[in-house]
């Protein structure tokens, strides 16, 4: 039976012609390995997208600030003598952000992404520069730059402590950043302290 129904189907297909297989479109950015460019596109925009997720840093909202005006921010717990010494310049700078003639929007991606990467290398004493302008639109625009970096700097957790340059490092057109220990330092210090010490032996 089954037999007789596969002699019926070759019968009736006889005269029937395979259609020729067509080679497949290649659309335009495709290319013949059937990769796609635009996934590469795609995959960056969305690591830039988390980075976006990331940046906590307000956007909008934010009060500009006199040129001459000093900036100065401590958190408790900042030891007063670490402080007078972030203030006075005593402590190098590690890496310094120049904010000069950004846009408040470029420069909120840059301050976050710096301060992120300092924290990350283990840096402590760093410089962000704002400008002070030298005519009234450059003015206009540090006021903007400089009310947003002290906004922003108040915003992230691993920043300890700013102040206001002195004169010789930019005065009030810069400012001095002091930043939390990194998790990777804190380990190395405990290495430090601890080698070569003898464990208590309480008997």
């Amino acid at each position: 039976m089954s037999e007789d129904k596969d002699d019926l189907f070759l019968a009736e297909m006889s005269g029937v012609v395979p259609l020729k297989r067509e080679p497949r479109v290649i659309l335009p950015g495709k290319v013949r390995d059937g990769r796609d460019p635009s996934l590469d596109q795609r995959r960056q925009a969305a690591v830039q997208g988390e980075q976006r997720d990331r940046n906590i840093l307000k956007e909008d909202g934010i009060e500009p600030l006199d040129p001459w005006f000093v900036l100065e921010f401590k958190r408790p717990g900042v030891q007063n003598g670490v402080f007078r010494k972030l203030k006075q310049g005593r402590y190098e700078a590690e890496a310094r952000l120049d904010l000069h003639r950004m846009t408040a929007a470029v420069a909120r991606k840059e301050l976050f992404e710096f301060i992120e990467e300092c924290h990350q290398l283990g840096l402590r004493s760093v410089q962000i520069v704002h400008g002070k302008g030298q005519n009234a639109v450059e003015r206009e625009s540090s006021s903007i730059l400089k009310g947003c970096t002290n906004h922003w700097l108040r915003e992230l957790e691993i920043v300890q402590a700013f102040h206001s340059a002195q004169p010789r490092h930019g005065g009030t057109g810069a400012v001095y950043v002091l930043l939390k220990k990194s998790e990777e330092k804190k380990r190395e210090n405990r290495e430090k302290f601890t080698k070569g010490r003898v464990p208590y032996d309480p008997s």
